[in-house]
């Protein structure tokens, strides 16, 4: 969820992305990961088993101690984090934070907030980190303001996890001749509010030489593709993962298509504020350890995204 010239980057460089998977995403966000056991070392003591989180003295101490770590997340954005028909969240963020919590010796728990308002969560200590598949762009990285070129605020840190594009799509047969986002001018597009595709559709609008694009941002995914399902825009516009994921299953496949190809490839980051690079470096430890050990492949191939996957963690790597 994405939000110029990276993905949730724009033409211009962006706010939310949400992966140039080549690939349809897998419906199986009721299905239990299997195969990914507990990772933690396991001693006898006293005839008893203590189970030992291996890289749970990296954490900084309050965290260690209080053993959760706070996520703020936009938990309405499939397949990547929502809740299933039981009200659990849900999907590759979750599964993943999961694993990550095994070798850190901690919870993730995840906390429900609008997309836009996650980095100031961040900034105000509501969050330790924000997990939400967030593009991490340079602009991102040092607090500056995507539309305004301004310094908003201090920035964060980024882990990198996953990699991903944008897509377009329509209600199913009546794509009206759009396939790129140039034959979006003078036509109406729905996008999730603060995302890569909110901001590259205000980049392309600029450059219409006969009707802008009309713009409706929503605070959340799920709303938009409701606006396009009921006739109110000409098109819709999130990553890939999202919006392969909707158009497989809103309707059963019947209300939307993806048209054209997705673009703006950019990574996915956890969100880390600035003055806690301790934190910074156990996250990525953690990513690293599962993606050593197999359980980021067993996650990524479980959703059917693993064309998006990356062979190891990086800190900033957004454009």
């Amino acid at each position: 969820m994405t939000a110029g010239t990276i993905c949730r980057t724009t033409a211009a460089k962006s706010a939310k992305s949400r992966i140039v998977a080549v690939g349809a995403i897998a419906v199986a966000g009721t299905l239990l990961l299997t195969g990914c056991g507990d990772q933690t070392d396991k001693k006898e003591d006293g005839g008893k088993k203590v189970v030992s989180a291996p890289l749970s003295d990296e954490l900084p101490a309050n965290i260690r101690n209080k053993g959760v770590i706070k996520v703020g997340s936009d938990i309405a954005y499939p397949p990547v984090e929502f809740k299933d028909k039981d009200g659990k969240t849900v999907g590759i963020d979750p599964d993943i934070a999961d694993a990550m919590g095994k070798q850190l010796g901690v919870t993730f728990e995840f906390d429900n907030g609008t997309f836009d308002t996650l980095l100031g969560g961040l900034r105000s200590k509501r969050y330790d980190i924000a997990m939400s598949a967030m593009t991490d762009t340079k602009n991102r990285q040092e607090g500056i303001d995507e539309e305004t070129g301004k310094k908003v605020g201090t920035g964060v840190d980024f882990v990198d996890y996953f990699t991903a594009g944008v897509s377009i799509y329509t209600k199913k047969g009546d794509d009206q001749g759009i396939k790129t986002w140039q034959d979006l001018c003078g036509k109406k597009i729905v996008v999730q509010r603060g995302t890569v595709s909110h901001d590259m559709a205000k980049a392309e609008s600029k450059k219409c030489k006969s009707g802008k694009i009309s713009i409706e941002s929503f605070d959340n995914d799920q709303q938009a593709q409701t606006r396009l399902r009921s006739g109110g825009a000409d098109a819709g516009s999130s990553d890939f993962p999202v919006a392969a994921y909707a158009v497989k299953t809103s309707g059963g496949g019947k209300d939307f298509q993806l048209v054209g190809e997705q673009v703006e490839a950019a990574p996915y980051g956890i969100a880390i504020a600035k003055n806690n690079p301790k934190l910074r470096d156990a996250i990525k430890m953690a990513l690293d350890a599962i993606i050593a050990n197999g359980q980021y492949e067993k996650i990524i191939k479980k959703w059917g995204v693993d064309a998006g996957a990356v062979k190891e963690a990086k800190i900033n790597g957004g454009k």
